[in-house]
């Protein structure tokens, strides 16, 4: 690998890991909002470690649900790292014991800028360095955000309650962009999950609407021609 395209993989990863990473504000917020202490947070930044589960979770404790919907939610967004996983354990080579650590890391973000490389060496780079700013950064300002909000007597007096979910929203955003056919799935899912959350929130508790949803997901691949 050449250094141009090293120093290339370097200014990806840490523009991608940094600005993602300050999200954690947002999080910390919203999970000290939700009822969750500060040390709880924190540890779910530490071993969760995927942003989006992570505000899927503190959202449905936020309106009510239990700790075990806001988990299951939260692991069903999670699958799709496995998936990720599939494609990125060629690509990074690892083996021993760093494949638990590399593991950890596979997330949206760090498969995005690793995936986008030119070869195999610069994409290892580009997922180690996407991998420890982006983690460092998350959990030092779910840390920052937390605590900020946990001096605050009342924090649903600032609205707080929502940054969850406008956060949320704001990383499914940009994957909804495009006319691709994944896009088009996506759209049909988001959609989808919408329209059947709205419809199952009166009828039931707090928290299974989010679970229900998932079935837009299922509806949508056996669609799907093969």
């Amino acid at each position: 690998m050449d250094i141009p395209t090293r120093s290339s993989a370097i200014r990806d990863g840490l523009g991608v890991g940094i600005a993602v990473g300050l999200a954690g504000l947002a999080f910390g917020a919203a999970a000290v909002t939700a009822g969750l202490s500060v040390a709880q947070a924190c540890a779910l930044s530490l071993f969760a470690f995927t942003g989006a589960s992570q505000f899927a979770m503190v959202g449905v404790v936020a309106g009510g649900g239990s700790l075990v919907a806001g988990t299951a939610g939260a692991l069903l967004l999670g699958v799709r790292n496995g998936l990720y996983g599939l494609r990125m354990a060629d690509l990074l080579g690892m083996r021993g014991w760093r494949r638990l650590p590399a593991a950890h890391g596979v997330i949206d973000e760090t498969a995005a800028v690793a995936l986008a490389q030119p070869d195999e060496e610069s994409a290892r780079t580009g997922f180690l360095v996407t991998f420890v700013s982006l983690y460092l950064t998350w959990n030092a300002t779910t840390l920052l955000g937390a605590v900020g909000t946990s001096w605050v007597s009342d924090p649903a007096v600032f609205g707080l309650d929502a940054v969850g979910p406008a956060t949320f929203l704001a990383i499914l955003w940009p994957r909804l962009a495009g006319d691709g056919p994944e896009t088009r799935a996506l759209r049909l899912i988001a959609g989808g999950g919408a329209a059947i959350a709205l419809a199952t929130t009166p009828f039931t508790p707090p928290g299974v609407p989010v679970l229900i949803a998932a079935v837009a997901v299922l509806a949508v691949v056996l669609r799907r021609p093969k």
